[in-house]
């Protein structure tokens, strides 16, 4: 039986992809109408009222308990109970042998804070996030080196990461331009078969963000080419709130950063290019598949397999992330991009052709025939 948050994400994604009506993703779905409803204002299920669960054997201990993170309300941040180091204590000092450490950290977890709000210490609560299958995703660039060619070269990850899935894309590139930004996407939407239904989240990278609007939410000036980009692939973008106070918002793929740099790419990959060292990362990827993350059940490849499905459809036409320029061919059957030369075939010269200025190549074109294709030297 599916769970609740995968039928809202079908029906949200049928509503968009398909225009259905109310009544009509009622009768494919097998919902009432009112599911429907809420599903289309919120991808977020609400939550069923459950009864207070009740744990009698925690009762008598929960003065003990409480003295403990009453006294962490003063102690150093990094000398606070755990709750397994509370439940340690129960045992050695109060003889309850009998409660178990998942009884204990369910209460811990609430009553923590609780009695950091009584003391006055917990100004501001996050909530952890819950992320429908299929609906979000989360994108970041990190530095990486490379031993390249013989040469130790900095060069630049992006990694674009499924929020309910875990399921994360890498590819280096040697810039952090918008082309390789737009081509990390298109990679990564390749890769996985699909585009979130509802968001990508992302710092105010200057690759999507002109300027950042102060004083009015999230409201950003976008890039006009990032803005047909993803019209294209018909995705909405949320942007992080600047510096600290929105680290929280993308911690997932910022932590997926440090974990494959530190896994994978350490000590420093030596390869004859690029594309052979993304190569390598595709096969480690796959091999990411069997891991499991913190102390969910499933592995990453098998939610995945329950998320790609739910996933929006790839459109017809691929996009060209490359920066196009248009550049005269020399006397010498040479254009110049970017102060470097590269060759194309001598009957344009005098002529002018279309460059694609991609992240890791340059491609030539005549009209829509491609007629030389170079690897971009930086």
């Amino acid at each position: 039986m599916r769970v609740r948050v995968e039928v809202f994400a079908a029906i949200r994604r049928d509503a968009r992809m398909e225009g259905l009506s109310v009544r009509a993703l009622a009768v494919r779905h097998g919902v009432h109408r009112r599911t429907v409803r809420a599903a289309l204002a919120s991808a977020e299920p609400p939550e069923r009222k459950r009864p207070a669960r009740r744990s009698p054997r925690l009762d008598g201990f929960k003065p003990a308990i409480d003295a403990m993170l009453v006294e962490d309300t003063t102690a150093p941040r990094k000398q606070r109970h755990t709750a397994r180091r509370i439940l340690v204590r129960l045992i050695e000092e109060h003889g309850a042998q009998q409660l178990s450490y998942s009884t204990v950290r369910d209460y811990v977890r609430v009553r923590r804070a609780e009695i950091d709000i009584e003391v006055g210490r917990r100004v501001e609560v996050f909530v952890p996030q819950e992320h429908a299958p299929g609906a979000e995703a989360e994108v970041d660039f990190g530095e990486v080196w490379v031993v390249l060619d013989g040469v130790k070269t900095k060069c630049h990850m992006f990694v674009y990461r499924l929020s309910h899935s875990g399921k994360a894309v890498h590819r280096v590139y040697p810039t952090q331009a918008q082309e390789a930004f737009l081509e990390g996407h298109i990679d990564a939407f390749t890769a996985l078969g699909g585009v979130p239904t509802k968001h990508i989240r992302y710092d105010n990278l200057t690759s999507a963000v002109t300027s950042v609007v102060f004083g009015q939410g999230r409201q950003r000036v976008e890039n006009d080419r990032w803005v047909l980009f993803r019209s294209h692939y018909g995705f909405d973008a949320f942007y992080c709130q600047p510096g600290i106070t929105g680290a929280h918002e993308k911690g997932g793929v910022e932590g997926e950063v440090g974990r494959f740099r530190r896994n994978r790419l350490s000590p420093m990959p030596v390869v004859a290019s690029l594309d052979e060292l993304n190569d390598r990362i595709r096969v480690w990827e796959a091999e990411d598949e069997g891991r499991r993350i913190n102390d969910r059940i499933r592995t990453v490849g098998q939610d995945f397999d329950a998320e790609q499905p739910l996933l929006a459809p790839l459109p017809a036409e691929t996009f060209d992330p490359g920066l196009v320029l248009t550049p005269r061919v020399d006397r010498s059957s040479m254009i110049t991009v970017r102060m470097v030369k590269y060759s194309v075939p001598a009957r344009f010269i005098g002529r002018k052709v279309r460059v694609s200025l991609r992240a890791s190549e340059i491609v030539v074109f005549d009209g829509r025939v491609i007629v030389a294709r170079h690897q971009r030297i930086t």
